[in-house]
Formats: C-alpha cells, sequence, structure tokens
C-alpha cells in the first residue's frame, strides 16, 4: 500500500510541476527569460533554442534582452521572436535585442486568467486519473489477496486525502497566477 501512495504523491506532484511550467510561459505584466523558452531560431538549419545561442536577461520588469552570441545570429532570433506569434517586437541596436512588454489590456488579462483557468482543470483531471489508478491498484491488490478489505479502504481514503491536498495546491497555484496577471 506504501508504494501505491508514494507513486500517488510523486505522479501528483509532476502534475503541479506541470502546471507551474505552463504558468511560466503565461505573459503576466512583467518581463521574464520564460516567456522566450518555446522559440527555436533556424541555426544553420537546426532548430535551437534562443537559450542555447544567446543569453536572455530581463534587466527591468518591461524589457527582455537578448544578446546572440555569434553576430550573424541576430537577424535569425529576431525572425524566430517575430514569427513565434508572441506578439513581440524586437529591436536590433548591433549589439543586443530588445524587447519592451506594452502594459496588457483588460480584456487581455481576463483572456490570459481563462487559460490559467483551462491549465488548471487539465491538470486537476491530470490528478483525478492518478487517483482513479491508484484506487484500481488498491482494488487490484485486493482482488489479488495483497491486501485486506480494511486496508483497502483505508488506503483509498489516504489517496483521496492526497488527492483534495493536491487539488487545493493547484488551486492555490490559479490563485497567484490569476493575481499576478491582474495587477496592474
Amino acid at each position: 500500500m506504501d508504494s501505491v501512495l508514494k507513486e500517488t504523491k510523486e505522479r501528483m506532484e509532476k502534475a503541479l510541476a506541470a502546471l507551474e511550467k505552463e504558468f511560466s510561459h503565461l505573459r503576466t505584466g512583467r518581463a521574464t527569460p520564460a516567456l522566450l523558452e518555446g522559440v527555436k531560431v533556424d541555426y544553420y538549419g537546426t532548430l535551437t533554442p534562443i537559450d542555447q545561442i544567446a543569453s536572455v536577461s530581463t534587466p527591468d520588469s518591461r524589457t527582455i534582452t537578448i544578446q546572440p552570441w555569434d553576430r550573424n545570429a541576430f537577424g535569425l532570433v529576431e525572425k524566430a521572436i517575430l514569427k513565434s506569434g508572441l506578439g513581440f517586437n524586437p529591436v536590433n541596436d548591433g549589439k543586443l535585442l530588445r524587447i519592451s512588454m506594452p502594459p496588457l489590456t483588460e480584456d487581455r488579462r481576463k483572456e490570459l486568467v481563462k487559460v490559467a483557468k483551462k491549465h488548471t482543470e487539465e491538470a486537476k483531471v491530470a490528478v483525478r486519473n492518478v487517483r482513479r489508478e491508484a484506487n484500481d491498484d488498491l482494488k487490484k491488490k485486493h482482488k489479488d489477496k495483497a491486501l485486506s478489505e480494511d486496508d483497502q479502504k483505508k488506503g483509498e481514503a489516504e489517496v483521496q486525502k492526497i488527492t483534495d491536498a493536491y487539488v487545493a495546491k493547484l488551486d492555490a497555484a490559479l490563485g497567484r497566477k490569476e493575481k499576478e496577471i491582474m495587477e496592474i
């Protein structure tokens, strides 16, 4: 039973980590290098993440700077950012690429909150699937006579407690992200 509970916690922790990663890609009013994580540059015929061919930093809360290590990569990086669909317009001054983050409109903030809620709901579904699989494992162990009926019931109750705790963590993460998005 302990192994089932341990695996359940690990898998639910992964769902929480995946949600946090999704949230890092959501644009808030603040500039972060994570916003460019998914952007790939066609660098000498290979799609390469920006952070592997340039240093990405945020000198202030409204600006992202990108400094490619190879002078020839400036145009390629600029093109990749424009094509990414993120809505950024980099300014190339020959030494750095600068991206100024325009303030988000109220409508855009509400859209981002909806997206965050959708990601949270997907994570909750993943947690519930883990719960179902854990309960199935416990039932199978009971059927195979590896667990008594009382232990199976205790295990299912413990799985439910773990599930409730992770759903609360997911809701808390959503609350933090929603507050961050709506902050002006």
